[in-house]
């Protein structure tokens, strides 16, 4: 979940997944999020069945209870994406208002992911480590404490790509207006109207002007012819 997660979180971020289409970009997305979803329910499966075939209880720590609540709310946010920014039936209106929503969540679920498997590694140190116990420090829990401590700095670069402007994706170029074949675009009636009315304003300016010229043209002859 934490790897899977983390790919689907800066795969906007990449800059060599710039020159991709922005839909396409969608369906990686949503497939990475998917993937870690169906990885997170079989090992929520796995460890049940672990705990009812050894008769552990269940969902009695607080690293269980914060697992099962980012899961939940994990396919609560995949849900939320599929239908309202994979699918083509949300109002554009609507998809802007819950954009920061989701991002935040994403964000939030993924550092909630982070600290659970913290206490996931202490937890089970705790557990298994009786001679020497994990209050000796021997090598295994040293070990284990490193591996805490590089999963903090890989979700702490993770937050550190999502979060900064310029790791954010270029916007695409306008798309083309849609027209039917003999018509012409939305707007450009309009404008050639506008144009053709501005270029009959020029024509009528010019042909006033010229006019004008040659009138004083003929009135500076008239004046020469009389004065000779």
């Amino acid at each position: 979940l934490v790897s899977v997660l983390s790919l689907a979180i800066i795969v906007y971020r990449l800059p060599w997944t710039w020159k991709c289409s922005k839909l396409l970009m969608k369906f990686i997305h949503a497939g990475l999020n998917t993937i870690a979803m169906i990885l997170a329910i079989v090992s929520m499966v796995a460890v049940f069945d672990y705990h009812n075939a050894r008769n552990i209880p269940n969902m009695y720590s607080l690293h269980s209870w914060i697992g099962l609540t980012a899961v939940i709310f994990y396919s609560l946010q995949l849900f939320l994406g599929f239908a309202v920014f994979l699918l083509p039936f949300a109002p554009v209106p609507l998809r802007a208002a819950l954009m920061p929503i989701h991002i935040y969540s994403g964000l939030t679920i993924f550092a909630t992911v982070i600290a659970t498997a913290l206490m996931g590694i202490t937890e089970k140190l705790i557990f298994s480590l009786k001679n020497p116990a994990y209050s000796a420090s021997p090598p295994e829990a040293t070990f284990v404490n490193c591996l805490g401590l590089l999963l903090v700095i890989f979700g702490a670069l993770i937050l550190w790509m999502a979060s900064r402007p310029h790791w954010k994706r270029p916007p695409e170029e306008s798309a083309k207006i849609l027209q039917p074949i003999g018509g012409t675009p939305e707007g450009t009636e309009a404008e050639s109207t506008m144009t053709d009315g501005s270029n009959a304003d020029k024509s009528d300016l010019r042909i006033n002007s010229e006019a004008a010229r040659k009138q004083n043209l003929k009135l500076d002859e008239a004046g020469q012819r009389s004065t000779m």
